[in-house]
């Protein structure tokens, strides 16, 4: 498969990129002038590490023992026993994509020349991402201090042929991953092991692919509602741009627009012009101002992350032009933390009012349909249960949407005494996007019953190209069937990105 090649130099970095090459869709290679970078940062370490003053974590114990000198021989060994002392990781896996989206990450920071690891070092790193050696790097561990040190710590055993790896997706010992992808371990030389534990990747990793996952879900809760007002016979003037203009939050506006972008050729919009209804519900007259605000959330997120996976995370700093090795707090989490929580929070938002427009479908009283969309109701239950299951997801969320960054548990005696929990918000807010995805499908699925009652009037452009891409993979529900197997061919649609490229193509 050809791989387009992907240069990096520590500034540029945008977050779809990440997403390549965590889809291990490109080669990742540095620029000539994050070489040179390298190199120098590296020369300044060498020489300092060859002299007597102090420098935290060249030649000096890490954390409170930071005040405890460590012998010239002996640095070597400080290094790898930083990396095994710190691989303390536990819990599941972090997903491959995640993970390659972690080591890409960590390349990023190093190729900036802020770090003052070898060339050779960072080569390995690159060479492992290219070659498809993953390190194994369990999810839970960090509490987003020193960035995410003990995830780092299992990504960097790799590098000194310790712990595991995937390599082509097959789980093994690391020294065994990197000999069938013709690599060998490295031995840490002074600050390298430092280099690669500290910043906040992990939470990054995590939190980029939520983020590009939630922008998707953002246009997918768009195209969710249409379908919903469509069956409802719900109104589209709420979305003119007057109304919008007068209350101008761009993400209102942009929501409103692609409301009305979708709903365009609705010939079901003209059945109704005349009714006697006044207005609709919140969850259908205001997607604008709710899914609105949740792009709102989203593009904060995004800010936040387009600068930190562009930063210098480490812990101390190396600075060639002032050659000086400088302690600071660059490692701390607290801007991803923040912003993973309002992620989750948005993403609640939108399965929230979702699970009210399936209870406006499902209950007879609201839409004039029949009970819970069911062909001969009573003998058959329809989508009942559909409706509870989605409350169930809103509820879960609602209590994953705490926000982490609030907490803080001192570690290391007192000396890590404020803590973001950087990557708790990012796993959560994972968590919410899967709970808003499936919450979205079941909306979906039963709009698109809704819309079948409604047939042969055709519904807008978008939600008449999503009923029938639906329609293609789950018929009718003619009788009671075993629904989940319905709601699993819908999450399907839209994680595979077919509903967004057919309704894109139905609405350009």
């Amino acid at each position: 498969m050809y791989r387009p090649r992907l240069l990096i130099d520590g500034d540029t970095l945008r977050l779809e990129e990440i997403l390549q090459v965590a889809r291990n869709e490109a080669i990742v290679q540095l620029t000539p002038e994050s070489e040179a970078c390298v190199r120098a940062s590296r020369d300044l370490v060498d020489r300092v590490a060859a002299g007597d003053t102090p420098a935290y974590g060249i030649n000096t114990g890490f954390g409170t023992l930071a005040e405890v000198r460590i012998d010239k021989k002996d640095l070597r060994e400080l290094q790898r026993n930083l990396i095994l002392s710190h691989a303390a990781g536990v819990g599941t896996p972090m997903p491959l994509p995640e993970a390659r989206a972690l080591l890409l990450l960590r390349c990023n920071v190093l190729a900036k020349g802020f770090s003052g690891i070898r060339l050779e070092t960072l080569q390995l790193a690159l060479d492992m991402l290219n070659r498809d050696v993953v390190p194994v790097v369990p999810e839970r561990g960090s509490v987003g201090a020193s960035g995410d040190l003990a995830p780092l710590a299992h990504l960097a055993l790799v590098f000194i042929g310790e712990g595991e790896a995937f390599f082509q997706g097959q789980r093994m010992p690391a020294r065994q991953a990197l000999e069938r992808a013709g690599l060998k371990p490295v031995v840490l030389e002074a600050k390298e092991g430092l280099a690669l534990v500290n910043g906040t990747q992990a939470m990054c990793a995590v939190g980029t692919l939520l983020q590009l996952r939630a922008e998707s879900l953002a246009t997918i809760a768009d195209i969710a509602g249409s379908m919903t007002l469509e069956g409802l016979l719900g109104s589209h003037k709420p979305f003119i741009p007057e109304i919008q203009e007068v209350r101008p939050h761009e993400g209102q506006k942009a929501c409103a627009a692609h409301l009305l972008t979708l709903l365009a050729g609705s010939d079901l919009v003209e059945t109704h012009v005349n009714c006697s209804k006044v207005q609709d519900p919140y969850s259908l007259r205001c997607m604008p101002q709710v899914h609105g605000a949740a792009r709102e959330g989203f593009a904060f997120a995004r800010r936040i992350l387009e600068v930190e996976v562009n930063s210098a995370t480490d812990n101390p700093l190396v600075f060639v032009e002032g050659n000086r090795i400088v302690s600071g707090g660059n490692f701390h989490g607290q801007p991803i933390s923040l912003a993973m929580d309002v992620t989750a929070m948005a993403l609640t938002q939108l399965s929230s009012i979702s699970e009210r427009r399936v209870e406006q479908l499902v209950n007879p009283a609201l839409s004039n349909l029949p009970p819970f969309l069911a062909k001969n109701s009573g003998l058959n239950s329809g989508f009942m249960i559909a409706q509870v299951t989605s409350a169930a997801l809103v509820a879960e969320s609602r209590v994953l949407c705490h926000p982490a960054s609030v907490d803080s548990i001192p570690s290391s005696a007192g000396r890590e005494d404020h803590v973001s929990m950087g990557m708790t918000a990012a796993l959560k807010g994972r968590q919410v996007a899967d709970f808003t995805r499936t919450c979205l499908a079941i909306e979906i699925l039963v709009a698109s019953q809704a819309l079948d009652f409604r047939l042969p009037v055709k519904a807008g452009r978008g939600p008449r190209a999503a009923h029938e891409l639906v329609r293609s993979r789950v018929p009718t529900m003619e009788k009671d069937r075993e629904i989940h197997r319905d709601i699993e061919a819908v999450c399907e649609l839209i994680d595979s990105g077919e509903l967004l490229r057919v309704v894109r193509a139905a609405t350009a």
